[in-house]
Order: structure tokens, then C-alpha cells, then sequence
């Protein structure tokens, strides 16, 4: 029998788990054509737009891109990612510049902007990273996502790797699920915060505002979130906390749901602030104080580590002067080394 399967019982982080429906496709369905079997088990969706996700690289048979006609053989797994708006108008080219940090026939790191959104969704069908992707790297029409394995929220800044072959997204892939991935984080919170931490409370959506998530919830996925403190600031009498951040999961909104959920609530987040004191009404910095300035992978092709640092960019730098906080308070690109500044799980 074909099974929906949830996080739980095969964790992985790519984009996002809620982002994808995964089918094992029974032997039974053995010489059957994919897109019949998904029409079959996926009847929500109309056959011409499961057959526009296969056609458009959005579904994949065992990590591979195929076609609509593809024989089946049982036992496959079979990942859908469900697009909510035509092919042509999601995933079309467009000139956006890009800060690419590192590129090779493999991989290619980006250091983010605040503002970009990653991927194509209800209200940013256009203007997105994919797009820009696509316009600068043509051939990445030919993966899924366009090469995107993880992504930052709009406002947050920072580093993402894209893979450019099948091969590489595979292993990103892979490492993602086996959380060997090292992602490093810069937050500025409300607060006096520990000298570090470690939040452990599940991430699912809001049940009174499904545009949230929220942390602690009895439907919500697993999720860890490491913290240690930098510094220590102040905006109008009021404390703030410069903290390194890392994932060991890669849940929606995680890092800004978790530290709100300890009373760590982030400087300029406009979702998460229920527990945001009331002189934030004066801070002039509207976007989530979060950028990920650490990107530690294993190379797809030469196996060995790599490692990307990039500083926040220059409204982060400056709300860090305005709080008071020395620039020397930030971690240093020789800390991305994965044996160096680690924080203790305890």
C-alpha cells in the first residue's frame, strides 16, 4: 500500500518538509506510467497539473527528474513538490543580480539580500532567487527547484548554497539529512539571554493564524536550536543580546520561533512579537535581525569540507552600533571551522 510519509518517520531538510508529499509506490504499480499513479493517489491534484510538476522538473523518482510516460517499477520513492501556479509563470528567467560568493561546475554559494524571497509562492510568483537562478545559470531548469536545497526567509540575509547538478543536489541533499550541514546564524534579540543554550520544542503551524508557526505545538515536527551569547547591548534602557545561533533541524521561521518562545523575541520582527517591549515601536530596523553569516558543507565532488563566512549587511551593522555592540563581538571567519567554537550541548 502507498504511504504518505510524515517527518517523523523519514526526517529530512530539504526546503522545508511541509514543502513536498513523498509516495513509495507499491509493487503492485510495476509497468505503470508515473503520471497515472500519481493521478491515483494524488486526486486532489488534476492530471494536466501533475503532468505540468513532472514535465517541469518538480517531481522526482528516486532524486531523478524524469518523464510523465516513465515506467514504473515498485518500490520507488517518489517526491512531489506541488507548485501553486503555472510552470510559465513561476519559473520564468529573469535578470536579478546575484552575490555569488563561490561557483564552481557543482555548487554555487549566494550571499542572500534582505527583501529576496527564495523560491516562487502565493504573492512572490516573480523576482525570487529562482528566478534569478535561472536567468544567470540557465541549465539549472533541468533540476528541481532549480538546484534550491534550503533557503532563508525573505528578510533574513546571508548564505545559501545551490547545487548545479544532480549529483550535487544528492549529496546536499543527503548531508541535509543527516544534519551535517554546518549553518551558522547572527541574531539581535530583546532580552538578556544565557551565556548559551539549547532549545528543544517542536515547530508547526499556528492554529489560530496559519501565516505563523509556533513552537511547543502537540502537531509540530522536532526541532534544535543551539545559542550562545556574543554581547550584550541596549536600545532606550532596554536590553538587547547579539547571539551565534545554529540548526540542527530546519524548520520554518525556527530560529525566530524558538528564541520568542524563551522570551528572546527577535529586534524588527513583524510576526513573532508578542513578547517584544514597547520602546521596539521606535526602532527604525523593520526586518527580523537575522542573517546567516556561516555555511559549512562536504565539497559534492572532492568530499573535503568548505567553508563560506560573510559579515550581516550594512543595516545590521548599523543597528549593531546603534545598540552599542563593537563590531569585534562578531565571530571571525577562522570560527567556521567545524572543531573550533563549538557550543556545548548542555
Amino acid at each position: 500500500m502507498t504511504s504518505l510519509q510524515t517527518p517523523d518517520s523519514n526526517p529530512i531538510d530539504y526546503i522545508d518538509e511541509e514543502d513536498f508529499i513523498v509516495l513509495e509506490i507499491p509493487q503492485q504499480s510495476s509497468g505503470e506510467r508515473l503520471d497515472k499513479v500519481l493521478a491515483t493517489f494524488l486526486p486532489e491534484f488534476s492530471r494536466n497539473r501533475l503532468k505540468t510538476w513532472v514535465e517541469t522538473g518538480a517531481v522526482t523518482v528516486d532524486g531523478r527528474v524524469t518523464k510523465s510516460r516513465y515506467l514504473l517499477h515498485g518500490g520507488e520513492v517518489v517526491r512531489v513538490f506541488p507548485q501553486e501556479m503555472p510552470e510559465q509563470f513561476a519559473f520564468k528567467a529573469e535578470k536579478i543580480d546575484l552575490d555569488v560568493v563561490f561557483e564552481d561546475e557543482s555548487i554555487i554559494v549566494i550571499n542572500k539580500p534582505p527583501g529576496l524571497v527564495v523560491h516562487p509562492a502565493a504573492g512572490n510568483w516573480t523576482g525570487t532567487l529562482l528566478n534569478g537562478l535561472l536567468f544567470h545559470y540557465p541549465e539549472l531548469s533541468h533540476l528541481p527547484r532549480a538546484g534550491i536545497v534550503h533557503r532563508l526567509d525573505k528578510d533574513t540575509s546571508g548564505l545559501m548554497v545551490v547545487a548545479r547538478t544532480a549529483q550535487a543536489q544528492t549529496s546536499l541533499v543527503r548531508q541535509l539529512q543527516e544534519r551535517s550541514v554546518g549553518r551558522r546564524y547572527l541574531s539581535l534579540v530583546w532580552g538578556e539571554s544565557p551565556s548559551q543554550g539549547k532549545v528543544l520544542a517542536t515547530i508547526g503551524r499556528d492554529q489560530r493564524d496559519r501565516v505563523k508557526m509556533a513552537a511547543g505545538s502537540g502537531h509540530g515536527k522536532p526541532a534544535t536550536t543551539l545559542f550562545r551569547r556574543l554581547a550584550k547591548g541596549q536600545f532606550a534602557n532596554t536590553p538587547c543580546t547579539l547571539l551565534e545561533c545554529r540548526l540542527e533541524t530546519g524548520r520554518t521561521h525556527q530560529i525566530r520561533v524558538h528564541l520568542e518562545s524563551i522570551g528572546l523575541p527577535l529586534l524588527g520582527d513583524q510576526t513573532y512579537r508578542k513578547k517584544t517591549p514597547a520602546v521596539a515601536k521606535s526602532l527604525s530596523f523593520q526586518r527580523q535581525a537575522l542573517h546567516a553569516y556561516g555555511l559549512i558543507i562536504q565539497h559534492p565532488v572532492t568530499q573535503s569540507p568548505a567553508s563560506w563566512y560573510r559579515l550581516p549587511p550594512m543595516d545590521f551593522l548599523d543597528l549593531l552600533t546603534s545598540l552599542g555592540i563593537e563590531f569585534d563581538s562578531l565571530p571571525t571567519e577562522g570560527s567556521l571551522h567545524p572543531l573550533l567554537g563549538k557550543i556545548e550541548d548542555r
